[in-house]
């Protein structure tokens, strides 16, 4: 069972919907019937449930990224800013500033930390505001300029879901889907994290939703 809890103000415009989805795997697996909620634009909402409750492949029908699993959402909509965009290209829906951080922290082992933040500007032209966004990220992360030049496949799990979340930011996305980012961690890099999400939300205006159990 999913359920969903919110911190934010009641009388804030939605910016992402979904509206009563059915996913499928394989033609004939029912995966998920009947799930909707809503995220409000500025808000942190947490998607909620057990192991196994489908709150991985709700943020994939989000973010589009499905049919690389040979899954599809079969009925309902996904909304973003009142558009319907679940048909879209999942790249698209970057640059339309959906993206989402994968659970179990997915690096680049072999490229240094810094390149791996650098792979999520693939989609801007500016190389200023780019250098400008990696401070920014820095400032949040401190953790991961003194790593900068070490191969992120080397660095520490906490370090590795900081690169995670840090290139989701270089995209300069406006909605960022979290997926479990507390998995595998120690309590006190669990309460950093969150901290850091909680300024991002609170001082950069970003909107999270989030999954956790």
């Amino acid at each position: 069972m999913l359920d969903t809890a919110k911190t934010t103000d009641t009388q804030v415009e939605t910016l992402l919907e979904v509206n009563n989805i059915e996913v499928i795997y394989n033609h004939v697996i029912l995966v998920l019937k009947g799930v909707s909620l809503s995220v409000p634009k500025g808000g942190i909402t947490a998607l909620l449930g057990g192991n196994g409750a489908g709150k991985t492949t709700t943020l994939k029908a989000i973010s589009n990224l499905l049919h690389s699993e040979r899954g599809e959402v079969t009925k309902g909509s996904v909304s973003y800013r009142g558009e319907r965009v679940q048909d879209l290209d999942p790249a698209a829906l970057v640059q339309k500033g959906v993206i989402q951080v994968m659970e179990g922290r997915h690096c680049f082992e072999h490229l240094t930390v810094e390149e791996n933040l650098l792979t999520g500007a693939y989609t801007r032209n500016s190389a200023a505001e780019t250098a400008q966004d990696l401070e920014m990220v820095y400032n949040y992360f401190p953790r991961l300029k003194e790593r900068r030049r070490s191969q992120a496949g080397y660095t520490s799990g906490g370090e590795q879901q900081m690169v995670a979340i840090g290139r989701a930011l270089m995209s300069r996305p406006e909605c960022i889907l979290l997926d479990e980012p507390s998995m595998g961690l120690a309590p006190q890099l669990v309460e950093q994290i969150f901290g850091i999400v909680k300024s991002l939300n609170e001082e950069q205006g970003y909107t999270f939703l989030l999954s956790e159990q």
